[in-house]
């Protein structure tokens, strides 16, 4: 057994043992923990400084999960657009390979909260998914999700690389993960030889607070990053943990300074038992005001929201930055709320091929 085995096998899981950890009403636990279940790695625990923090409210299970009245249990319709168990094919060209239900935590946030350390995978299912992506032809980028991929063991992880890598007209593979962030042990040397042999891979990984970019997490992406893995950074708006432009500004930054680029800032979607943590579309909208041009161009995400019922992915950009817009001109207004014209080009003159000498010879 591995080191990060070992640091996962340690995890807070039962409600007893949250309750003792964190001086919390141990039958409202109960309760909780058995509609959502809990996971709480060593390493992520030892981020928390105190009850209610940034890293604590992303992991402790709260009451306030059993009483969303809001939410629903699949908000982006992910099962409507399932045509076999472990797939999920919303847009024509990629689709999303779902590997396991199982991760380093378990965030009370998650969009998949409904399963995930519930229900299990099989390796089957996977197989099957593999051979869905196999007959489709249309289909050129795959993103590895879960729960987590890297929570599996390197060999079979491997074996669902192999096999995805010998489908002709598939080029891209993606790892989505909050691996690297929550339990970078798992990134070792021997992980990151093995990833490097299936590219062009990518990976996308979860952050959330500036308190999770610790040395461990910088050598972590380092290994990722020098085994020629492109990293992309995916952050979830949440109320009282990340709902501050100086907040995600210092995250944005670190990500940079770790080689992580940010790629989504991500308006939380709805799901059941997360209402609470939910924050208004113009507390993004601000955050994104606040970045322009106040760090560089390459730390700031994409504002996204995720449409409920399956509607995909749109980009979000603060409604004032571009003030009118004509035959003329654009006008604009800048981060110091300056306002500037850009004029649109002339139309040109009607070519009179009558009076051409060019179009007469």
């Amino acid at each position: 057994m591995e080191r990060w085995q070992h640091i996962l096998k340690k995890s807070l899981i039962k409600a007893h043992q949250l309750s003792a950890e964190f001086e919390l009403d141990s039958a409202k636990m109960e309760r909780v923990v058995a509609e959502y279940p809990a996971r709480i790695n060593p390493y992520f625990k030892s981020l928390i400084k105190e009850k209610d923090d940034p890293i604590y409210r992303q992991v402790v299970p709260d009451e306030q999960e059993l009483f969303d009245q809001v939410g629903i249990d699949d908000p982006l319709n992910e099962e409507g657009d399932s045509p076999v168990p472990s797939v999920v094919h919303r847009y024509q060209d990629r689709a999303l390979l779902m590997l396991t239900h199982q991760c380093p935590v378990y965030c009370r946030f998650c969009t998949r909260k409904r399963f995930v350390g519930k229900v299990a995978i099989s390796r089957e299912m996977v197989r099957k998914g593999i051979d869905y992506i196999r007959a489709h032809e249309e289909i050129k980028d795959v993103i590895l999700s879960g729960g987590d991929p890297l929570i599996l063991k390197d060999k079979e992880l491997e074996e669902i690389l192999k096999g995805l890598r010998e489908i002709p007209h598939l080029d891209i593979i993606r790892i989505g993960t909050r691996v690297p962030g929550a339990l970078p042990q798992r990134i070792t040397h021997k992980l990151c030889r093995m990833l490097r042999k299936y590219h062009p891979l990518y990976m996308n990984i979860n952050f959330i607070h500036p308190r999770e970019i610790t040395d461990e997490v910088a050598i972590a992406c380092g290994r990722l990053a020098d085994a020629g893995i492109p990293l992309g950074s995916q952050t979830v708006l949440l109320r009282g943990i990340n709902d501050d432009p100086e907040i995600i500004k210092e995250l944005m930054q670190k990500l940079l300074a770790i080689r992580v680029k940010p790629y989504y800032l991500y308006q939380a979607d709805l799901t059941r038992g997360t209402e609470h943590m939910r924050t208004p579309v113009e507390c993004g909208l601000e955050i994104m005001k606040g970045l322009q041009g106040r760090i560089s161009g390459m730390a700031i995400p994409k504002f996204v929201i995720d449409l409920p019922a399956g509607g995909g992915k749109i980009p979000m950009l603060p409604p004032d930055f571009v003030i009118d817009m004509n035959e003329r001109e654009v006008l604009l207004k800048n981060y110091e709320d300056k306002i500037y014209s850009y004029p649109q080009p002339e139309h040109e003159p009607e070519h009179d091929k009558v009076g051409c000498d060019d179009c007469l010879r």
